[in-house]
């Protein structure tokens, strides 16, 4: 997995050990199902909602339920973890999987440009990830 930073002056750096197991495992079992515009954004300084958003889109509903079972599954499989609240399944345009100290949001295109959480947590340290070829 490669991941490169992008977003303002707050962005630096990060290499995949920067962050939680958690994070790092989201972020694989998204990149299994080809996630798009994956990026993880830190908020441990900006609120006590959370630690991590991490933020992607799919490309039809039948991705996006791809990419949340995905996920429920791989850390259910490799952590135990169990999702603590998951909304959204039934109209795919925008799923929440939160799993406490990480929400993953999955959008459809249309949905996540409405509501813009790049732009309202724009003081988050934002990293891209990006699947890189074997």
């Amino acid at each position: 997995m490669n991941q490169t930073t992008s977003s303002g002056s707050r962005a630096t750096k990060k290499k995949k050990t920067d962050f939680a197991p958690l994070v790092s495992l989201i972020n694989e079992a998204l990149l299994e199902k080809k996630a798009e515009k994956l990026r993880v954004l830190d908020v441990r300084k900006l609120t006590t909602l959370t630690d991590y958003f991490i933020v992607c889109q799919g490309g039809s509903d039948t991705q996006i339920r791809a990419l949340a079972n995905n996920v429920t599954e791989k850390i259910k499989e490799q952590t135990g973890e169990h999702v603590w609240r998951k909304e959204g399944l039934e109209s795919r345009k925008w799923v929440v999987l939160d799993y406490v100290d990480v929400v993953v949001h999955i959008f459809n295109d249309e949905t996540r440009s409405f509501y813009a959480l790049e732009k309202m947590w724009n003081d988050a340290e934002i990293t891209e990830i990006e699947d890189k070829p074997a």
